[in-house]
């Protein structure tokens, strides 16, 4: 019941605005305005690492083994490819590389942060064309077998990298770096 509700409560918020003479919201606004929340946050915090701490991971505790700072952007990067080609229904514009952190040949600080801005660019790209005729449709999932609704795409570009933001915060903080949405 509360599900039905929200559906019906969001429906409702994004017509009401025809029924009173303004544009309606429209369901790409909806999602692209989710994924401009955590670029303004994660492109900035790219920004603002140092370009000799790209290459830093902690070790200590339970760290063995986790990405680097570069590897986390970069790995955001080629899952925000990957997803958005997914929703568009077409071939990554770029090389993914091998695996899932992005290319080996995007090693500098300046490449990392590019590849990072142009996958939210290509991101925008996707989460604008879909609409409320086509955000049902089944689409041929990104991860390997199966379907998922085109809708769930938009989802992931945002939760994928808030999880991965989260993790590149605790990296600069271990450096001093204070993020830019916290200062």
């Amino acid at each position: 019941m509360k599900r039905l509700f929200a559906v019906l409560l969001g429906s409702t918020l994004l017509a009401a605005p025809a029924a009173f003479g303004a544009d309606p919201i429209s369901v790409a606004k909806v999602y692209d305005g989710q994924l401009s929340g955590i670029e303004h946050e994660f492109v900035p915090l790219a920004e603002a690492m140092p370009a000799d701490k790209f290459d830093f991971a902690p070790t200590a505790g339970e760290f063995k083994g986790v990405r680097t700072f570069a590897q986390q952007c970069k790995h955001v990067a080629a899952v925000l490819y990957t997803v958005s080609a997914g929703a568009l229904e077409e071939k990554a514009p770029v090389d993914l590389g091998a695996g899932e952190n992005g290319p080996d040949s995007i090693k500098t600080k300046d490449q990392v942060v590019k590849f990072l801005k142009d996958a939210f660019t290509y991101a925008h790209k996707a989460t604008l064309s879909i609409t409320s005729k086509n955000e049902l449709d089944m689409l041929k999932s990104p991860f390997g077998d199966g379907q998922m609704a085109r809708a769930a795409f938009a989802g992931i570009l945002t939760w994928h990298s808030f999880d991965h933001y989260g993790q590149a915060v605790v990296y600069a903080r271990m450096n001093g770096i204070i993020p830019p949405a916290s200062r």
